[in-house]
């Protein structure tokens, strides 16, 4: 399992779990919801987070975050704007959660605990950018394969008619991908 805080020495470690507080969320719980501001950053621990967003009353998943991942809308923590979208616990979920304001103040007491957010902040947006690349780029196959090969935890972790919704495909279309792929 990922570690939340790899890269920061024990000491930085320790300064921002001090200031973090550990919160258990059940199944269908949401950490964060469409229309409220981001305030609050959180690492998850154990169990899994799914971001969606309402579109017409239709929920459309955009992402799926396990163990060692940072879960928020950054948009909306960093503007103090309404969130396009909402943070559901998909299982039991134990997270370290840090208020946004309590990071900044952390960022300023700390070089190396500001240096961490800034290459965490850095993979993420990576992480975005090769995401919105299969999408871009693949097919839905082409989509379910790269996950099978690449991400088999969501695969294995997320029920079907999520996952469908996530390659922008009915359940349907995903029953028939995950046929042609097994032939």
């Amino acid at each position: 399992m990922p570690e939340l805080f790899d890269g920061l020495s024990p000491e930085a470690s320790l300064l921002v779990q001090t200031a973090a507080s550990r919160h258990v969320w059940g199944r269908g719980t949401y950490l964060l919801r469409e229309g409220a501001p981001a305030r609050h950053i959180h690492g998850i621990e154990q169990g899994a987070v799914r971001v969606r967003y309402l579109k017409d009353g239709k929920e459309i998943n955009l992402r799926f975050l396990f163990e060692g991942a940072f879960a928020t809308n950054l948009k909306s923590l960093r503007s103090g704007a309404a969130a396009d979208c909402s943070l559901v616990a998909m299982e039991r979920t134990t997270t370290l959660t840090l208020e946004g304001s309590a990071l900044r103040i952390l960022y300023d007491r700390s070089p190396e605990v500001e240096r961490w957010g800034r290459s965490l902040l850095e993979s993420l947006l990576i992480q975005e950018q090769g995401h919105a690349d299969l999408f871009k780029l693949y097919t839905p196959e082409e989509r379910y394969a790269w996950l099978k090969q690449h991400e088999p935890a969501l695969i294995q972790r997320v029920p079907q008619t999520q996952l469908a919704s996530y390659l922008g495909v009915s359940r349907e279309s995903l029953s028939r991908i995950r046929a042609r792929l097994r032939k």
